[in-house]
């Protein structure tokens, strides 16, 4: 793995420890956390495709 995989892999990391535990306390209740999920688990996925269309 070069620099170039390495710094994006580290700052979203970052990221992700950041936000994570604003997330989980503001999902306490299990419905509202599943609800949310499934709405960032689509958003990931739809800009994970465009992006793989965009550089394919």
């Amino acid at each position: 793995m070069g620099l170039e995989e390495i710094v994006p892999a580290i700052s979203l990391i970052a990221i992700l420890i950041l936000v994570l535990p604003a997330f989980l306390r503001s999902n306490s209740k299990l419905k509202r956390f599943l609800t949310n999920l499934s709405i960032w688990t689509i958003i990931v996925l739809v800009v994970m495709i465009v992006s793989y269309l965009i550089f394919k």
